[in-house]
């Protein structure tokens, strides 16, 4: 059994025996945990944890002892490392049963583990250890697949799991719906010591456990054991007369990627009146089939069954009744519509079941929402636990979908996922598909152990949840602008014509803060076409948009410095009119948001120091100092716009060629080698242009960056209408 491949028809057996074959009991664990944390139909992020019973040596006796190696508190299977796992010496770990009171004081076990830790490990045992602990095998796995869900939240699951040990020759035991911990740990003890041959246990509205003598046998036996259970719900899907929730009411939009992008705004800006969020979106087939269908409001209303579901999800998504065939129009009004009525539902769910000793109340406001014909819009805190939610929300739909497979041609109002925690009368039913009783979710999504985990998340940086999209961004201060966002915790959008030099950028700024909260596109700000599209890519990554920044510019040259006609006209352009443009696109997002946002424009000491040859650049350079004033009124209240005054910067600028800067070093009467490198070149000219300066210091392209961060960010809440000098203290650049 631990060499033979197994015979699966969904899932892949891909332990490798020689890679196996290199590592020790603890990272077995951990590639087992990896292979099995892989694949989402196995285990959501997060979800689920494996265990290892391993003899070790006592540091302080020298004793051959047991230990409990178990996934420790808040970790994800799919990319643990050794040291994400908890060991606890597994005699004492026992022994704490002596101090259990009973699931009133649950949560005080938890505090004891750290007494019973072997070899001092700093990592925290998760609320399921004892789960691991209690159950007498050297390797277990407890999982939430879909599947495994799905046959767990059946109002027949009970009947149906007996119905698959038949069919597939196993011993799965029953055990009714208990929240982890203690308790729960002992009647997993007691129902396996209660049924010969026992080789895995539905935990009813919850998951699954299955167990080996070896790391190899655990993970056959999982993959194995959840593989037929997927066989067993598919053959059950194809009775006929049976269709998925009830079948299909709606057909999806035929532009439904178009109508996402233009509710995006307004609902993350309606979600996020208490706290901002940041938003993902996603009409994958599962979803639309599940939106589009007549049982989607009413299962949906129902709620999640599987603790790592809701704890992400809410209790239920908000879900919006609208027609496809209808006018897309309707659909900010039917937002406001609902969102009061989930509010209103989501304070009395708390109100009803919070303690005195609960945490406080949570923002009321849905972290899924729901809308036929177009799909699922999803919500965190970064792009990760966006898409995170929505990836939970996925294996809920999976979850009722199988439930409803099970009861095809049924009508079962049996509830075995009754127990001492919750009775019969309290969980809810529909198709099929039984849903966690609320009390029991509260007891969850509120937990202290949960909110523990919360309080113990690094402090959110200083533009944590703000949107920044980036104009310019793929070279000199634009690229620095993007860096320190990056840095602040921002998710940032470099835009550039340059879409090489955006991507390149881009990358820089991922190796600081992530690949997901990090994306570019192209943009010519001369084109309202390319403004709205840069704009909804913005949209379609992050769900919104908090700040906008231009530093693109351009400065017209010739051989001989003459500017032409067609120069004069493209200056003005670009320097003036598209940052209009810019703006006046972005005010539409800004606008369906409803939320403070902030705009930061780049102008140029130019704007109020007269210059020879320079006449196109220096006048609409003191356009856009005065457009920025106006865009301060117009935007007005809720947007903030400002901009900041450089002196010449030289450093990584696009503006300064080759050509250019041999052409101003010989108006300055600068020596220079022709031979010279074009960084030798630039730093010649910087460095005369310093001098012309109180601090006699060259402007730095992060200088530029930092002031327009400052203005950007919430430290200047209060300003807007102002442009910072960042000349080195330049005397003719002073207003009279």
């Amino acid at each position: 059994m631990s060499t033979t491949k197994a015979t699966l028809k969904f899932l892949e057996d891909k332990w490798d025996e020689a890679t196996a074959a290199t590592l020790d009991g603890a990272e077995l664990l951990r590639y087992r945990s990896n292979l099995l944390g892989s694949d989402l139909r196995i285990t959501n992020f997060g979800g689920g944890n494996t265990s290892s019973k391993l003899d070790e040596i006592d540091p302080v006796t020298g004793e051959t002892v047991k230990v409990l190696w178990v996934k420790g508190s808040g970790g994800d299977l799919g990319s643990i490392k050794r040291s994400g796992l908890a060991t606890l010496y597994l005699d004492r770990l026992l022994a704490l049963e002596k101090q259990y009171r009973g699931v009133a004081e649950e949560d005080a076990m938890v505090a004891l583990y750290p007494l019973v830790t072997f070899n001092n490990n700093p990592t925290a045992a998760s609320i399921d250890t004892p789960l691991h602990g209690f159950l007498p095998f050297a390797h277990v796995d407890h999982l939430h697949p879909d599947w495994g869900i799905a046959l767990a939240a059946s109002a027949n699951g009970k009947q149906k799991m007996e119905e698959f040990n038949a069919e597939f020759c196993h011993k799965l035991a029953w055990l009714p719906w208990q929240r982890p911990g203690f308790e729960l740990g002992m009647m997993l003890r007691q129902i396996v010591e209660e049924t010969p041959g026992c080789d895995g246990v539905v935990l009813g509205g919850h998951g699954l456990f299955t167990w080996g003598d070896t790391q190899r046998e655990s993970y056959l036996s999982t993959i194995t054991i959840i593989d037929q259970i997927g066989q067993f719900i598919e053959r059950h899907a194809l009775t006929a007369g049976h269709k998925h929730f009830g079948g299909a009411k709606f057909e999806s939009h035929s532009e439904r990627e178009k109508v996402a992008a233009e509710v995006m705004p307004y609902l993350r800006g309606a979600v996020s009146r208490k706290q901002r969020w940041i938003g993902s979106f996603t009409d994958a087939q599962s979803v639309l089939d599940f939106v589009n269908s007549h049982s989607a409001e009413q299962l949906a209303h129902l709620g999640t069954s599987c603790p790592d579901h809701f704890i992400r999800t809410k209790i239920r998504p908000m879900f919006l009744k609208w027609d496809p065939a209808t006018d897309p129009k309707a659909i900010p009004a039917i937002i406001e519509s609902s969102l009061e009525t989930y509010r209103a539902e989501y304070s009395a769910y708390y109100a009803k079941h919070a303690l005195p000793d609960s945490p406080k109340l949570r923002d009321a406001s849905p972290t899924v929402v729901l809308l036929p014909g177009v799909g699922m819009f999803t919500f965190g805190k970064n792009k990760t636990e966006a898409r995170l939610t929505g990836e939970f929300y996925i294996n809920a739909i999976g979850v009722m979908q199988g439930a409803g497979a099970l009861g095809a041609g049924v009508n079962c109002t049996d509830i075995p996922q009754a127990g001492p925690a919750a009775s019969a009368d309290q969980f809810s039913v529909y198709q099929n598909y039984v849903a966690l009783p609320p009390s029991e979710a509260f007891r969850i999504e509120y937990w202290a152990l949960e909110e523990a985990k919360i309080r113990r998340q690094p402090p959110e940086k200083q533009l944590s949840r703000q949107v920044a999209l980036i104009v310019g961004g793929g070279s000199g201060i634009g690229a620095q602008v993007a860096l320190i966002a990056a840095e602040r915790g921002a998710h940032v959008m470099i835009a550039d014509r340059d879409v090489e030099g955006a991507k390149r950028v881009a990358e820089e700024c991922k190796a600081i803060a992530g690949k997901e909260v990090i994306g570019h596109t192209s943009i010519d700000i001369r084109d309202r076409v390319a403004i709205k599209a840069a704009l909804t890519a913005t949209i379609k990554q992050f769900g919104g948009l908090d700040i906008l920044i231009n530093t693109a510019a351009l400065f017209p040259s010739s051989p001989d410095g003459v500017v032409s006609d067609a120069q004069w006209g493209v200056t003005l352009e670009v320097n003036v009119t598209a940052n209009y443009l810019l703006v006046d696109e972005a005010k539409k997002f800004f606008d369906a948001e409803g939320l403070d946002g902030s705009i930061v424009l780049t102008s140029s000491a130019n704007a109020v120091v007269a210059k020879r040859g320079s006449e196109a650049y220096d006048v609409s350079k003191a356009a856009l100092s005065h457009l920025v004033r106006e865009l301060a009124v117009s935007m007005s209240p809720k947007v903030r716009v400002n901009g900041i005054s450089p002196a010449t910067v030289v450093k990584e600028s696009t503006m300064f060629p080759r050509d250019r800067v041999k052409a101003s070093l010989a108006k300055y009467n600068i020596p220079f080698e022709e031979s010279g490198t074009d960084d030798e070149l630039r730093n010649a000219l910087a460095l005369f242009y310093a001098k012309r300066t109180l601090t006699h210091t060259p402007i730095d392209p992060k200088d530029c960056a930092e002031a327009i961060m400052y203005l950007a960010g919430p430290l200047a809440r209060c300003t807007t209408g102002h442009l910072i000098p960042v000349d080195g203290g330049l005397i003719e650049a002073y207003l009279r």
